[in-house]
């Protein structure tokens, strides 16, 4: 991921796996399977604050419940291990745009992203972190969607597309998009025609363009995550240390 930051992807489902030290300039990124046994739900349940069992219940359909407590469930043992501590010791605060942090004295940043049937939880030191992972499907609308959110230049390089190479650069765009904006921490603040990505595979350089401060687009790396191969998955890091 450049010459400063590298990206370790890891399979939570994987024997044996489990946090092990992370050094500054590194990114661990984890990705875990949803569709997992009631035993492992569970499980995943029991790690669960008060708040986020009553979060939980508030599902009424039970893949999206069993998806959040897959998801949550993962976060919370991921960042106890790297943290030393036990899964319910640990305490989140969200910022004004909803983003959730470590409560306390801590330099350890994450983010997660899930859906249909995957989950994707990345972890860094003292840097803004930002994912996203999107299932690839048949999607009619793909150019219309373009049209009304990317931007002129990511429409222009989708529009003579089509079949399989339209839906893959599609979600392939729409991840980059997504986990530069989550890196960010602004919510909606930030329009997503407001900067351009690469929707070429294999990129080196994936954030192309910010607006209206150009320099913006220096501060970040954008890069793509292989879980699955039918996901899109990216991660977005900030290029400058917190503080």
């Amino acid at each position: 991921m450049g010459p400063e930051i590298r990206v370790e992807i890891r399979d939570f489902g994987d024997a044996g796996s489990a946090p092990t030290a992370l050094p500054f300039n590194v990114v661990h990124a984890w990705w875990r399977s949803l569709r997992e046994p009631d035993a492992v739900v569970r499980a995943c349940y029991e790690l669960l604050s008060r708040e986020e069992r009553e979060r939980a219940s508030r599902y009424r359909v039970e893949g999206p419940r069993e998806d959040f407590i897959l998801t949550r469930g993962t976060l919370r043992s991921l960042l106890a291990g790297y943290q030393q501590k036990t899964p319910k010791e640990l305490t989140f605060q969200l910022t004004e745009y909803g983003k959730p942090f470590i409560a306390g004295p801590c330099d350890l940043r994450f983010n997660v992203s899930h859906t249909d049937g995957l989950a994707l939880l990345a972890f860094v030191r003292q840097r803004e972190i930002g994912v996203d992972v999107e299932r690839i499907r048949p999607e009619p609308d793909a150019q219309k969607l373009a049209e009304r959110f990317f931007s002129l230049h990511e429409r222009r390089a989708l529009e003579n597309l089509n079949g399989d190479e339209l839906q893959t650069a599609f979600f392939r765009c729409w991840s980059r998009k997504e986990a530069y904006i989550k890196a960010r921490g602004g919510g909606l603040s930030l329009a997503l025609d407001q900067f351009d990505v690469s929707i070429e595979a294999n990129e080196s350089r994936v954030l192309l363009a910010t607006r209206p401060d150009p320099a913006e687009a220096n501060r970040w790396v954008v890069r793509d995550l292989a879980t699955r191969p039918e996901y899109a998955a990216a991660v977005a890091v900030a290029t400058a240390v917190d503080g």
